[in-house]
């Protein structure tokens, strides 16, 4: 299982990449597998404030659908075009090519909140 250590994650599977004041958002390498194969992902908060913890939304694989949650409040720049036309990308690079939101991030401390690699290993053992 892959666990880039220089991200920061959520107990809820999502991962965020801090850049500036801009923040890239996805889900984990362990959520994809759980997940299986993702046929479908909906976000349609492009241009919203979304809170932390809320739903930005939802990823659909074969057997199930699965919320989205906001790892900090931000506001949502853009939606990776990609996942439209390959949301497989998601299972086969979780961390690059199938990345989910880039978001403005509201209150940099809220980062402080966020899993560390070794904090997110221990949660899913």
């Amino acid at each position: 299982m892959n666990i880039p250590a220089d991200l920061k994650y959520t107990k809820d599977h999502e991962w965020i990449r801090v850049e500036g004041g801009e923040a890239v958002i996805g889900i984990t390498d362990f959520a994809q597998g759980e997940l299986g194969d993702i046929v479908f992902v909906d976000i349609t908060t492009e241009g919203q404030e979304v809170a932390e913890h809320a739903v930005f939304g939802t990823v659909e694989a074969v057997k199930t659908v699965s919320d989205l949650f906001m790892p900090v409040t931000g506001t949502v720049l853009a939606v990776n075009p990609a996942l439209a036309d390959d949301p497989a990308s998601v299972n086969k690079d979780p961390y690059g090519a199938g990345w989910m939101v880039r978001i403005q991030v509201k209150n940099a401390a809220d980062l402080d909140g966020l899993l560390s690699a070794d904090a997110y290993k221990a949660v899913v053992g």
